[in-house]
C-alpha cells in the first residue's frame, strides 16, 4: 500500500501575515524553531512562503553587488559606502514579509503518493510543500517529514513495495 501525503504531513501550520516586518518574522521563525512559514493576506488566504533564506538573501543583497569585480578599488569602496548608507536608511523603514516572500505556492493533494512528493521537491529544490484537500491547505510536508519514511520501518517497506 502506497504511503500518502496525509500520513506523513505536519497538520499544524504556523502562518504569518504579509504585513509583519521582516524582523518580526525572524523572531517568529526562531521562537518556533522552524525555517519557513506560509504567508497570508488580509483575508487569511495563503499568498506565498517566507523563509530564513529569504531574510538572509535580502540582507546579503543589500550589502553585496555583482558588478563590484568590474570596479576600481576606489569605486568599490564608494559603492560599498553607498550600499551601507542605503541599507541603514532602509532599516528605518520596516521591510514587510510581502517584500521578501516567495509568492509561489506549490501544493499536492492529501492523497498524493510520497514518491511523487519527493520527485516534486527534488525537481523544484523545495524543503517544504503544502498539502491540500478540496483546495484548502490541511498540512505541510517538509524534508523532516520525508525522513519519517526512512526512520519508520513499516513506512519504508510500504514505500519500497510501491503497490
Amino acid at each position: 500500500m502506497t504511503v500518502l501525503a496525509q500520513e506523513i504531513m505536519t497538520p499544524s501550520i504556523k502562518a504569518v501575515p504579509q504585513s509583519w516586518t521582516m524582523d518580526r518574522l525572524a523572531r517568529f521563525l526562531t521562537d518556533n524553531e522552524i525555517t519557513g512559514s506560509p504567508v497570508t493576506d488580509e483575508s487569511g488566504e495563503i499568498v506565498g512562503i517566507a523563509t530564513l533564506k529569504d531574510i538572509t538573501e535580502f540582507r546579503w543583497n543589500a550589502k553585496r553587488s555583482e558588478t563590484s569585480n568590474e570596479l576600481t578599488a576606489e569605486d568599490q569602496h564608494e559603492a560599498r559606502r553607498l550600499r551601507m548608507v542605503l541599507f541603514e536608511e532602509m532599516g528605518k523603514v520596516p521591510v514587510e514579509v510581502r517584500d521578501i516572500m516567495t509568492p509561489i505556492v506549490l501544493s499536492v493533494d492529501e492523497t498524493t503518493p510520497v514518491r511523487d512528493i519527493a520527485n516534486i521537491m527534488m525537481s523544484e529544490h523545495l524543503h517544504r510543500i503544502f498539502v491540500t484537500r478540496d483546495a484548502k491547505i490541511t498540512g505541510i510536508v517538509t524534508t523532516y517529514d520525508m525522513l519519517k519514511i526512512v526512520s519508520n520501518e513499516e513506512l519504508t517497506k510500504r514505500c519500497a513495495s510501491n503497490n
